[in-house]
């Protein structure tokens, strides 16, 4: 026995055994650090690759008034909700296009401009677009988009819709107030398709042939008034659509079936029988009449018997529930110290989700009324803010310019006694962060910058922190327009009866589609800008900064005038080399007549003037008009101002020439009609 004892083994010590196992433990925790490792490379990586917030920017870099929404790191963007902002200019679709979560877009109510191409339609998420009520025109081009189920381009100056077969999940379609005058190809092929309105568009086609399915299952909610349709509408569609869904939808071509020139009635419930009396047949049905009321009594008791039950049942059980709830949040509160309502207060704001706060300009208005206007040109006018927001419907939606604006926030205009056209714009950026002092110098600078192709600064109003300036109204409108929404440059005087637009109430039918005005805005745009850098007012230079078509409005005579100059939130980024290559981009933009230029669009205009094709580039509309006049000497001016942008828009700033020698290039192009402006050293 003592022998057995002496040989048994003894338990081996507890740290012999730890020691064992540290190399599994190490191993362990090594590969634990090389997966958490991996995936933060690969997460960073992937968000690396996708900043949606850098897209957003770059789709809405030629818009103005946009301030992109406040946004985590790498957080994805699945709506994009932006209506009534006053957003004008030109939005970038195809950057949109690149926004791999983006499910809804809301852009409903701005001033937007330009075509929707059909590159954006290959966004892989989209399921609702909202663009209705917009300056958006020419044909909606809609590409291949099967999630796509709701689509809204209602109010805006489409003149045609293809591609509406691409759309198999469609759900609801709104095209109604454009100037479509065909419908759509592919509607028949719908078959989700539930609201559909085509009104107040002139279009013609056939009723119900063209159409989506009517019957059951098919379109819920039609409206085709206001157009031009043909065929027959039967009692059923009146019915199921009613009679404001056909109103001048089609007048004597659109014939209604004999059944549906009226409204079918609703068959009257025929009374209950009396009470208390009894059957002709007999006195039986007194007594089957009391049997029925005895048994319906108790029916009806017991519904209700159990009828209180459920509800007492339900009650206790959301008692219960809420309860519940309650201890669940303090206990949470005890647990957390109150961490959770803080956490929620730095969540960043979403993508358009919350509604703008009150306009700061009506608040300044509400407070400080008696705020004095300064009118330079009128001293002896006396007026004050709260004139200022009865002339603007206090600063109201309808009162509301939104071709203008820009860097300089919303614009108004307001008519002033003595019948002075002014748009009231709002100041923001580095001038709206001057005291009161500072402000009312630098507005008196503004004011002395006077030259015929300059918009003149007409006054001020300081009212506290709000800051408001005053500028002549222009009532032809802003370059963009006349090159690009108009189709041949002029007044759409067909139209003259429709919505009121500035455009189509033009008495005149000047446009800009002769060669000899689109050189005489070149060449006062060029002015303008001279007379900025140069400081002719006796004070230094000043730099625009953001010299786009939007910002080049017209005279009666259709002479240009520079707006929106001055002080801004990027002033210290812009140079006069950056003016100089922006007044190269409106050039190549004036003589080929294409819009939304950016990068790559200048290096293929620059490639195709180093190459000799510049004359290919040219707009047909001027080529064709001087060719038919017989102008010779037209096509080597246009190629010779195509070189002026060329030499503009060169890589490097120190090798693009100033302002002052491109005024004397453009002059000797065209000698004979480049007249020098008065009182001007240029």
């Amino acid at each position: 026995m003592l022998l057995q004892s002496t040989l048994r083994p003894s338990p081996m010590p507890l740290h012999v055994h730890t020691l064992r196992l540290l190399p599994l433990l190490l191993l362990l925790l090594l590969a634990t650090s090389l997966v958490a490792s991996a995936a933060s490379s690969n997460s960073s990586s992937s968000c690396a690759g996708r900043d949606d917030a850098a897209i957003v920017a770059a789709a809405f870099r030629y818009v103005r008034n946009f301030r992109a929404p406040r946004a985590k790191a790498c957080q994805p963007v699945r709506e994009l909700r932006l209506p009534s902002r006053n957003l004008t200019g030109t939005v970038s679709w195809a950057a949109l296009a690149n926004l791999s979560a983006l499910a809804s877009l809301d852009l409903s109510g701005n001033a937007l401009q330009g075509a929707i191409p059909g590159g954006f339609w290959r966004a892989p998420s989209l399921r609702a677009l909202d663009v209705s009520r917009n300056q958006l025109g020419g044909a909606l081009r809609l590409g291949p988009s099967p999630r796509l189920q709701s689509l809204n381009v209602s109010g805006n100056r489409f003149t045609a819709v293809d591609g509406v077969d691409g759309l198999p999940g469609l759900v609801a379609l709104d095209v109604s107030a454009n100037r479509i005058r065909a419908v759509p190809r592919g509607l028949r092929r719908l078959a989700r398709l539930r609201w559909l309105d085509l009104s107040a568009n002139a279009m013609q086609g056939r009723f119900p042939y063209d159409l989506p399915p009517l019957g059951v299952g098919g379109v819920r909610e039609l409206n085709v008034s206001y157009n031009n349709f043909s065929g027959v509408v039967d009692a059923g569609a009146v019915k199921k659509f009613g009679r404001s869904a056909f109103v001048q939808a089609g007048n004597a071509s659109l014939v209604f079936s004999d059944s549906s020139t009226a409204a079918p009635r609703r068959p009257r419930p025929s009374p209950p029988p009396p009470r208390g009396k009894s059957n002709k047949n007999g006195g039986s049905g007194g007594r089957t009449e009391r049997k029925t009321a005895t048994r319906s009594k108790k029916r009806r008791h017991l519904s209700v018997v159990a009828v209180a039950a459920i509800c007492g049942v339900a009650s206790l059980a959301m008692l219960l529930c809420l309860v519940g709830c309650v201890a669940c949040g303090v206990l949470r509160r005890r647990r957390t110290g109150g961490k959770d309502d803080d956490e929620e207060k730095k969540k960043p704001e979403q993508w358009g989700d919350k509604e703008e706060e009150e306009d700061a300009v009506v608040a300044a208005a509400k407070g400080a009324s008696a705020a004095p206007v300064v009118l330079f040109e009128r001293p002896l006018m006396q007026l004050t803010l709260a004139d200022l927001a009865a002339a603007t419907s206090g600063f109201g939606r309808e009162s509301q310019l939104a071709e203008h604006g820009g860097r300089s926030g919303a614009a108004y205009r307001a008519v002033l006694p003595g019948d002075l056209h002014v748009v009231v714009r709002v100041v923001e950026g580095d001038m709206a962060a001057l005291g009161e002092d500072e402000a009312a110098a630098a507005f008196r600078e503004l004011a002395r910058l006077r030259h015929p192709n300059i918009l003149p600064l007409l006054g001020y109003c300081i009212a506290g922190k709000e800051k408001l300036v005053l500028y002549e109204y222009m009532e032809k409108g802003d370059l963009h327009r006349w090159l690009h929404e108009l189709p041949t440059g002029r007044p759409d005087m067909d139209d003259a009866a429709g919505s009121g637009d500035i455009w189509e109430a033009a008495e005149d039918k000047r446009s800009i589609s002769d060669w000899p005005t689109r050189h005489r805005i070149a060449l006062g745009v060029a002015r303008g800008l001279a007379f900025l850098h140069q400081g002719w007012a006796g004070g230094g230079a000043v730099v625009h900064g953001h010299l786009v078509p939007t910002n080049v409005l017209l005279g009666e005579d259709l002479e240009p005038r520079i707006s929106d100059f001055g002080p801004s939130p990027s002033s210290s980024a812009a140079t006069a080399e950056g003016d100089v290559y922006a007044f190269g981009v409106l050039v190549l933009e004036l003589v080929t007549g294409q819009a939304g230029w950016d990068e790559a669009s200048v290096s293929w205009a620059r490639g195709m003037v180093r190459d000799g094709k510049a004359l290919d580039v040219v707009d047909p509309r001027i080529r064709d008009a001087e060719a038919a006049a017989g102008a010779v000497e037209a096509e080597r001016e246009m190629v010779e101002c195509l070189r002026v942008g060329y030499l503009c828009t060169a890589h490097s700033p120190d090798k693009r020439p100033t302002m002052q020698q491109v005024v004397g290039v453009l002059k000797d192009i065209r000698a004979a009609s480049a007249t020098p402006v008065v009182g001007q050293g240029h």
